[in-house]
């Protein structure tokens, strides 16, 4: 599936072919986590009505939750007042972040501003290497 003409018209996709996409749960308005789409990416989500994306890493496209299980199921597709960023309202089916963390944005910056402190739903991370 292609996109259709009109839908492709109104989305300004970047010198790379890709437009952000914000990913919030459509029921608790938590944001989850941030994608990117290309054409293709944004014509699967419109045809499976589950989440898909670019990868930018492996340059290929990305079924969210795929390997895992946590999918993310689409409400509803939003565009933003320039075109050039796209809101996705789903339905997540487990945690959106690969670390485990039900959203990607665990971390808070200090009243001080002068560290990151992890949120209540933050995963483990000691053992990992700041990112």
């Amino acid at each position: 599936m292609t996109l259709p003409p009109a839908v492709a018209a109104q989305v300004r996709f970047d010198e790379r072919g890709l437009v952000p996409a914000v990913v919030q749960d459509a029921h608790t308005g938590q944001v989850l986590m941030l994608a990117y789409m290309n054409a293709e990416a944004l014509a699967a989500t419109l045809r499976t009505g589950e989440a898909h994306f670019w990868s930018r890493s492996r340059g290929a496209l990305w079924h969210k939750g795929a390997t895992s299980g946590n999918t993310q199921r689409v409400v509803a597709v939003r565009l933003d007042c320039d075109g050039d960023a796209v809101l996705l309202l789903v339905e997540p089916r487990g945690p959106a972040c690969h670390t485990g963390a039900q959203a990607c944005f665990f971390r808070e910056l200090a009243p001080a501003g002068d560290a990151w402190r992890p949120l209540p739903f933050a995963p483990d991370t000691r053992h990992e290497h700041a990112a």
